[in-house]
């Protein structure tokens, strides 16, 4: 069965292989797929080649829960259009230029983005860019593919993920009935869509 781990040490060759100043890496996949466990094993392996890399999430542009009600899509964050997609896609097309990057990080546990957070240098050379919608075929996420060098793709199924999504808000403190409600009205049909709607990577993983 493949692994975080066994991906990582795969691709690890290709991307070691890759010329230039800076190498940009779209981990993709539905929310619940282990998309920060692949980017992380990914990132480890490049570290244990002597070799300098970060993970960037996407979850940093997730809009303020204020504007969601105003637009009316509390109930649909994770959605595509409750995210800053024109900011995320400025981000990547920066990072790809070089040069330092500040950038916003997702707190899950107050469920808002802080300002500032993450912060990118200008020698690192691979940069791990993991979210949902890296890979969607819709505007304005089409801007980001020609930026990728290697794409991945992580999805375990459509019945692994019901049961992570499940347990994700059970472990955030809601009740079962709370939790299916959660899961069933907003993170299934954003899986969906990114199941659905996204372009083909380069590399896939059943994770």
């Amino acid at each position: 069965m493949s692994t975080p781990e066994t991906l990582a040490r795969s691709v690890l060759p290709a991307l070691l292989d890759m010329t230039g100043p800076r190498t940009l890496v779209a981990v993709a996949g539905p929310p619940g797929a282990g998309k920060s466990t692949v980017s992380k094993a990914l990132h480890d392996a490049l570290q244990a080649a002597g070799r300098s890399a970060a993970v960037v999430p996407m979850d940093g542009f997730h809009l303020d829960n204020r504007l969601l009600a105003e637009r009316g899509l509390l109930a649909r964050k994770g959605a595509p259009q409750s995210f800053d997609a024109d900011g995320f896609v400025a981000l990547v097309q920066r990072a790809a230029q070089g040069g330092d990057l500040v950038y916003p990080l997702f707190d899950r546990d107050r469920d808002i983005a802080i300002a500032g957070a993450g912060f990118l240098g200008a020698d690192v050379e691979f940069v791990l860019f993991e979210g949902n919608y890296l890979l969607l075929d819709q505007a304005p996420w089409v801007r980001l593919h020609p930026l990728w060098r290697m794409t991945l793709w992580t999805d375990p199924g459509l019945d692994a993920l019901k049961q992570r999504l499940l347990h994700r808000w059970l472990d955030h403190g809601l009740t079962e009935a709370q939790a299916i409600a959660r899961r069933d009205r907003n993170d299934l049909p954003n899986a969906i869509t990114v199941r659905n709607s996204s372009v083909r990577a380069d590399v896939a993983l059943n994770t």
